[in-house]
């Protein structure tokens, strides 16, 4: 039906073009349309300015067909707000009239418009306006139109289907309610100015309110129109940038049947966010209210945009949205205004037919049915109206003035306008008073298209103290009141507190400011609501997304080892320090275990004990082999080579002391070089015994000179030789490339091992190699030596020995590879005591038992039996 008004306004609006061109013939005659001015209230002035205004909220269906043109249009829902809108603004007008500092001498007139919020009867407002007053002038043209703009249209809608058609005839839209984002494209709407802020404010605000306030999982909704889309769009937009998330996201049909009503509060109901954003008007959201509330669905925080979170339709007749929050529009008291909006005269001229409407809703009572009626479809009541009743008895939103925020725009639009007109004004007059070539319009002859560039320019400080300006875009600066709904005293509607603020033209840390304390909760507590689709992560834990869910619906994952999170909602943990590790609540990052093999624990302390026990043992047989010394056993085994090899033996059981404690930088070159000189010198008097048994048989053959060269000198001699070598590579070890103390992080995460670098791995090789090259030929050669006659033959037992020395440290060579940590050097350890004890057990223990427990075998006539034999 609307689509059939708008192209039949549409198709007038061609014709009423075609018979009134630029220089139209003077045969021409100009007529006006008389069914565009239905409904219309007016005052003549110089200077007329048109108002839009919604003073009815639906249109009254009817029959439409193509046999005959479409009826008036009839409206009906009597908008108290709006009506008091109208009024407002003919106050402002007034006022204006009355200041001999604003236009002086020039009196402003106006035509009020009631468009029903329908796109078409819009547009045939608009059709009034840029058609007034043709009539056939001097020269048979017909006149321009004498208004030269419009205040309006408070829909963002409406105010985009308008200014397409005023766009054709450059009519400037000044609007005090129409806060699309979409209206700042100024390729698309070159003359609309605007004293509400953009939408793309608000929106982006609001996100960071809700972001603010904790509120992650949020439902969204708009309304069906440019206003509600636009700004849900761009919220939804902003909340995804925040790292919010949305778990429904609806648009309100602009006359919704009562099974979409019903369907779209179940899918409030079903979802789990438990806070509502609505980018909608009052009239869009009341339905939507009615219905959750019939279905007891009253547990859902509502955060409001300023369309509709301080109408006092809204919160005067639902008490259960107490706790609503949301952005309100800035607010002023106006000093006189409520006493105007009680003196109205419902008969007064010149006649307003909304006047008399409100009049008879109001108090219930008819007047004389021969009046003009308005657009709205009157009731007939039994009582007859006198027309002095008295609007100060009633309490209604027509005269309730404590939230006047819509209105104040209204009083920033109409008086914006005339500071433009007072610029445009000054102009004509400084140019009939100079000589400059200025091309100032004429105020009584005033085009539409000559108003824009003042419009431009207007910038002022009401007597509120707020600063009137339009940027670049045609929009106001992005101030807002943050605005909660506290319940009233028993039996008073809800009241709208203000709890902070909105600038948009402060720093960005000082733009948002909200005073939490003041604030009361849906449910009455002073706690902020929760509503997330996951809790908070710990600290400890990560937020692991959920396959096809949104990032804010998520499962707690505990950081792995080496990580912490040290805040709530870390959708990654941080990895500690290369010297640091997570500590087992995995929140913060503590210094890494040190490791090294310690005396105090126990396995340092048993192979401590041990190399200690090898000591004593040690020290033990010496302390044997010297009290018997003179006896025919010890003196036929080479006593200076004996107690050599004991002290050796010692060494070697000290050095395995040397590996445990912490590495430094002496303790690494020690046990290292004490390593290989200890093994060395064993290993030589090993060797010299050995070689010392096998001569002294072959020098028993005749003739025979061999053992001269094997004498105690020489033995020492060769000794030396064979010890000073390794202490050769050592010294060069030590001087090139010596052992240092590292941290081993790479081994293990959670801790730190210390241990002892080799420096130059290829002279350690060196040092091993020699000390087994000297291992392997002390073998070779007890092996050879092993039959040889004999009681007691020390060439089976240095051969046992060197058995267990080599196969211990081939033994050592996979089991040190394969150790990890600290137990690297226990193996080493291990193999020191292990072929330490291999030697002292194979060489001395059967001496030490016939020394002590076969005294009787330990005489030269058992010896020298065995050997004759």
């Amino acid at each position: 039906m609307q689509l059939l008004q708008v192209t039949t306004l549409l198709l007038m609006l061609l014709l009423l073009i075609l018979l009134c061109p630029e220089h139209s013939a003077s045969e021409i005659e100009c007529e006006r349309w008389a069914d565009l001015d239905f409904g219309v209230f007016q005052k003549e002035g110089q200077i007329i300015l048109a108002g839009y205004f919604p003073i009815h909220s639906q249109d009254v269906p009817q029959e439409l067909s193509f046999e005959s043109a479409p009826g008036k249009t009839r409206c009906k829902g009597f908008n108290l707000r709006a009506f008091r809108w109208s009024q407002a603004m003919i106050y402002f007008i007034e006022e204006i009239n009355r200041n001999p500092n604003l236009l002086p001498n020039i009196t402003l007139g106006y035509r009020l418009y009631d468009h029903c919020w329908l796109m078409a009867q819009s547009v045939r407002s608009s059709l009034s306006v840029v058609s007034q007053s043709l009539k056939r002038n001097s020269t048979g043209a017909c006149s321009s139109p004498p208004i030269p703009l419009i205040i309006g249209d408070p829909s963002s809608t409406l105010s985009m289907g308008i200014a397409r058609l005023l766009n054709l005839f450059k009519v400037p839209l000044v609007s005090y309610f129409a806060s699309c984002a979409c209206l700042s494209d100024k390729k698309k709407f070159p003359y609309i100015f605007r004293t509400i802020p953009s939408d793309a404010y608000q929106a982006s605000a609001l996100a960071r309110l809700v972001k603010h306030l904790g509120w992650t999982w949020i439902g969204a909704m708009g309304g069906d129109d440019a206003y509600g889309r636009t700004a849900l769009e761009i919220f939804l937009a902003e909340v995804t940038r925040l790292g919010l998330c949305t778990s429904f996201r609806a648009i309100i049909p602009k006359v919704p049947t009562q099974q979409q009503i019903e369907k779209f509060v179940k899918i409030i109901r079903d979802s789990t966010a438990r806070v509502l954003v609505a980018f909608t008007t009052e009239e869009d959201i009341q339905p939507v209210i009615e219905e959750m509330i019939r279905q007891n669905v009253t547990d859902r925080q509502w955060v409001g945009s300023e369309a509709w979170v301080t109408s006092t339709l809204i919160s005067s007749g639902y008490p259960n949205l107490s706790g609503t929050i949301g952005f309100a529009i800035r607010r002023a008291d106006i000093p006189g205004l409520k006493k105007f909006l009680q003196n109205l005269q419902p008969l007064a001229e010149p006649y307003n037919p909304s006047a008399r409407e409100f009049w008879e809703m109001q108090f219930q009572c008819s007047f004389n049915k021969d009046l003009p009626l308005s657009m709205g479809d009157l009731e007939h009541y039994n009582r007859t109206c006198t027309g002095q009743e008295r609007i100060e008895d009633t309490d209604t939103i027509y005269n309730d003035v404590s939230q006047l925020r819509v209105t104040y725009n209204l009083h920033k639009a109409v008086y914006a306008v005339a500071h433009a007109l007072h610029s445009l004004l000054m102009c004509q007059k400084e140019e009939g008073n100079s000589d400059k070539q200025k091309q100032c319009p004429d105020i009584l002859k005033l085009q539409p298209w000559q108003v824009i560039p003042y419009l431009k320019k207007v910038n002022f400080t009401n007597e509120f103290g707020d600063s009137v300006y339009f940027d670049e875009f045609g929009n106001a600066a992005g101030s807002y009141d943050i605005v909660n709904w506290h319940k009233g005293a028993e039996g008073r509607p809800l009241e709208i507190v203000k709890i902070g603020r909105f600038d948009s033209y402060l720093a960005t840390e000082q733009q948002l400011v909200l005073y939490e304390e003041n604030i009361v909760w849906h449910d009455g507590s002073k706690t902020v609501p929760v509503s997330v689709c996951s809790p908070s992560c710990l600290p400890g834990y990560r937020k692991a997304t959920r396959k096809g869910q949104p990032l804010c619906c998520y499962d707690c994952v505990p950081c792995a080892e080496g990580s912490i999170s040290n805040s709530i909602d870390q959708s990654e943990c941080t990895f500690c320090p290369e010297d640091l590790w997570s500590n087992p609540q995995r929140n913060s990052c503590v210094e890494k275990q040190i490791e090294f093999l310690s005396y105090t624990e126990g396995f340092g302390m048993a192979l401590a004990a041990t190399a200690i026990v090898g000591v004593v043992a040690t020290s033990s047989v010496a302390v044997i082999f010297l009290r018997h010394r003179d006896t025919p056993l010890v003196r036929a085994n080479n006593s200076e080579l004996s107690f050599l090899l004991l002290l050796s033996l010692t060494f070697c059981f000290l050095c395995a002391l040397t590996f445990l404690g912490q590495p430094s930088r002496w303790a690494c070159p020690l046990r290292r070089t004490a390593f290989g000189l200890t093994f060395a010198l064993c290993l030589s008097c090993l060797l010299s015994k050995t070689l010392v048994v096998l001569m002294a048989f072959r020098a028993t053959l005749p003739g025979d000179n061999t053992a001269r060269w094997f004498r105690p000198p020489q033995q020492r001699m060769g000794v030396f030789l064979c010890s000073a070598l390794q202490c050769a590579i050592c010294v060069a070890w030590l001087t090139t490339a010596p052992p240092y103390p590292v941290k081993n992080n790479w081994l293990y995460r959670d801790r730190i091992i210390l241990e002892c670098h080799l420096g130059s791995v290829a002279l350690f090789c060196c040092v091993l190699g020699y000390i087994g090259c000297l291992a392997v030929f002390c073998f070779i050669l007890a092996f050879l030596a092993r039959k040889l006659p004999g009681n007691f033959n020390e060439a089976k037992f240095i051969t046992f020995s060197m058995l267990i020395f080599c196969a211990v440290w081939i033994a050592y060579i996979p089991a040190y590879v394969s150790s990890p940590g600290k137990f690297t050097v226990a193996v080493e350890i291990f193999a020191i005591l292990a072929s330490s004890f291999g030697v002292l057990l194979c060489i001395f223990a059967p001496k030490c038992y016939i020394i002590i427990f076969m005294p009787e075998k330990n005489t030269k006539k058992y010896l020298m039996s065995q050997k004759v034999r």
